[in-house]
């Protein structure tokens, strides 16, 4: 079998999928929470731009692929935000579940705000759609992180808090 070669740069066949997933959520997470009025979906939009911020801000920068195209895309966007940090920090990072609480926020909200719609009155519109966004966090995050984010990610290869925390393995 073949070791697999880390990618340099990502290629858009392996960014876009990413993106879509992404924004894939972040809509429909929205539109759940529109069923409240468009100041929250607003608010719920702002609140997914945030932390996408605070993860090119946190760790983008001393990422191997700031400046690069990553699988995510936010290589290429994080010098625009912010400055480069320093690529020994990367493979010390540790992340825990407090970390990735805010992250997990963004499917939580909307989430917590299907159910309540649905306790109102049932609807079969606001039932598909949360079974689409689990599916979409679940299975969908699965997908592209293994099959394609971080099979081919030489930053896992230099070091990744994701990767230890996710798989167990420790520093």
């Amino acid at each position: 079998m073949e070791a697999l070669k880390p990618c340099e740069d990502f290629s858009a066949s392996k960014i876009v999928p990413a993106v879509l997933l992404s924004f894939s959520i972040y809509a429909l997470g929205a539109t759940v929470l529109s069923g409240f009025g468009i100041l929250p979906a607003l608010f719920y939009l702002l609140y997914c731009v945030g932390t996408e911020i605070n993860v090119m801000k946190t760790g983008c920068v001393d990422c191997f692929y700031y400046g690069k195209w990553c699988a995510f895309g936010k290589g290429k966007v994080a010098p625009l935000l912010f400055k480069r940090g320093d690529p020994a920090r990367f493979p010390a990072k540790s992340i825990s579940w407090k970390e990735l609480l805010p992250d997990m926020f963004v499917v939580l909200i909307p989430l917590a705000g299907g159910i309540t719609l649905l306790i109102r009155g049932f609807s079969w519109g606001v039932t598909l759609m949360l079974a689409f966004l689990l599916a979409l966090a679940f299975q969908g995050n699965y997908l592209v992180r293994s099959k394609i984010a971080c099979k081919y990610c030489k930053q896992r290869e230099l070091g990744c808090p994701a990767e230890r925390f996710f798989g167990k393995k420790q520093p």
